[in-house]
């Protein structure tokens, strides 16, 4: 008998111990699932940025840059009000001041960009750009591998800086432009991480309507009627969609799954994309050293995704 009941408590822990485990795999799949969906989330939206971007650029003669970024940001708002209706979900004060603060950041990243690459290069103004989620990801960061991929990425951008040419030969006001765009960035990513809760099209629709309030009057005060054109109506609605309503909504479902450094890594393969995006575009030939360049970054961008640090089961589920 005593033989016999040590076998079944045996036979019982190990039972037990199967169900835990097959718990544990079953609970690991949505942890996998969530992280692929955000990595590729960040893919597509740097892909879709650099392709609307380089289409927009051709409004610059004619509604000048700050008009291109108030049809960007307004047809982009209208969109994602229509798709999302975000009326329909509570909002509380604190994350309604912090979507405020987020549109903010997000208008003037966005108008700032267009206003410096009016007279420096697309891929030197990403570049410099970059300063802002780089800093937000050594600023939160507590591992040394983060430092690792950061610096890996760092090294890559500094590579597409066209340094023979020496920073005299840069305008200082688009240098300053293109600044001030990185500290916006880097608030974005920020205050995008904490209403990370709320449902991802109730984030960006809301976040977009403070921004077109934002930088709309900006452009109406320079573009003014030429706005009106339809021509120009109907292109800037196409540039808002691929350029802005559709990259958004997708960063936040990568920050809503992704730590803040991980998301400023995983998004710096765009300076990356937009070389490639030049070359099937714009028939720009890359140089071997810019090769290097986007073999770092896409080096650092996928030791990011394969040493990111797993989020609970029970807050993605959340």
């Amino acid at each position: 008998m005593h033989v016999h009941a040590i076998s079944l408590r045996h036979r019982a822990g190990t039972q037990n111990q199967s169900r835990l485990a097959l718990l544990s795999v079953d609970s690991m799949s949505p942890v996998r699932s969530s992280n692929l969906t955000a990595v590729l989330a960040v893919l597509v939206a740097v892909c879709s940025l650099a392709v609307g971007t380089s289409y927009a650029k051709q409004l610059f003669p004619l509604i000048g840059a700050q008009g291109t970024i108030a049809l960007r940001v307004g047809f982009s708002a209208l969109v994602l009000l229509l798709l999302w209706r975000p009326w329909r979900w509570p909002l509380s004060r604190l994350d309604a001041l912090t979507i405020v603060r987020y549109g903010i950041a997000l208008g003037f990243m966005n108008l700032l960009f267009y206003m410096a690459i009016r007279t420096i290069p697309f891929g030197i103004a990403v570049a410099i750009e970059f300063a802002g989620p780089l800093g937000v990801a050594l600023w939160s960061s507590r591992r040394a591998v983060d430092f690792l991929w950061a610096g890996l990425a760092a090294v890559g951008l500094l590579m597409l800086l066209p340094l023979h040419a020496g920073a005299s030969s840069l305008d200082p006001v688009g240098v300053l432009y293109a600044m001030g765009a990185a500290v916006c960035w880097g608030a974005y990513i920020i205050f995008g991480k904490r209403v990370g809760h709320l449902h991802s099209g109730h984030i960006v629709s809301l976040g977009l309507c403070v921004a077109a309030f934002a930088v709309v009057p900006v452009g109406i005060a320079h573009a003014g009627s030429a706005l009106l054109d339809w021509r120009v109506l109907l292109f800037g609605l196409g540039v808002a969609v691929i350029s802005s309503a559709i990259p958004i909504s997708l960063e936040m479902v990568a920050l809503k799954r992704l730590r803040k450094e991980t998301y400023g890594i995983l998004a710096s393969i765009e300076p990356a994309v937009v070389a490639l995006t030049a070359v099937v575009l714009l028939n720009e030939h890359l140089q071997p050293l810019q090769w290097t360049a986007i073999a770092c970054t896409v080096l650092a961008t996928a030791g990011s995704t394969l040493t990111a640090r797993r989020a609970p089961v029970e807050e993605l589920i959340h």
